[in-house]
């Protein structure tokens, strides 16, 4: 059955991504997981090379960028235009990360792709997971990826998508604000300019436009304020 809230469209501004081409190819987020390894070379072979080098093999960087000498990067990696890497930051590869994004201190990023604006600044894990513009996530703010039972993961909204993989992170529409020490159980998908709470616990599908204060209470964001 389909669910609109879930699409692509309805998450993400794919003018604010350098894989936004990419992305329109599939209908939820999820289904660019497995295939993010080749779309991460692809884009970066066709990036000009007045605007960026290639570092190491399949590591591209903006030449505006900034990249802490502290940092690790390993490919294939995209660092966009005007994009800040700072000390300690892991970047795993397999990555985008999008102009004027943070990644910061003891940041790790693998499989992922970040959106333009987003900041992930302070002991943040981000693995299998989509990020949309102006997103950001609080000190401690992590994306679990993997069941501790190792089974498949579904995205739960009302009914249950089947992912068919093992490891999906969280897929966080455009302005979505995680509070500090959060965790996004694997299979998350948030709407567009919600808020979470500080040391919350999330699974499942959270509405655009909302608050989430914990697990089954969920208050509309205008009324909320």
């Amino acid at each position: 059955m389909f669910m609109k809230q879930l699409t692509i469209p309805e998450l993400y501004n794919l003018n604010e991504t350098i894989a936004g081409e990419y992305m329109s190819s599939a209908e939820y987020p999820w289904q660019l997981l497995s295939n993010l390894y080749y779309c991460v070379v692809e884009i970066g072979k066709s990036l000009s090379k007045d605007n960026f080098e290639e570092v190491s093999e399949h590591v591209w960087i903006a030449k505006s960028a900034t990249v802490a000498p502290t940092a690790i990067i390993e490919g294939p990696c995209v660092i966009d235009e005007s994009a800040e890497i700072r000390h300690a930051a892991f970047i795993r590869g397999t990555a985008i990360i999008g102009k004027f994004a943070v990644v910061g201190n003891s940041t790790e990023i693998k499989n992922s792709i970040l959106f333009n604006w987003v900041q992930v600044p302070h002991f943040n894990y981000i693995g299998d997971s989509i990020l949309g513009c102006k997103v950001h996530l609080g000190a401690g703010a992590i994306t679990s990826n993997v069941k501790a039972d190792g089974t498949l993961i579904n995205v739960k909204a009302g009914q249950i998508f089947e992912t068919g993989l093992k490891k999906v992170g969280a897929m966080l529409g455009d302005n979505v604000e995680v509070g500090c020490n959060s965790v996004l159980n694997p299979g998350t998908v948030v709407g567009r300019n919600t808020i979470i709470y500080p040391m919350s616990m999330v699974r499942g599908y959270v509405p655009a436009n909302s608050v989430y204060k914990k697990q089954g209470e969920i208050a509309d964001r205008i009324s909320a304020h």
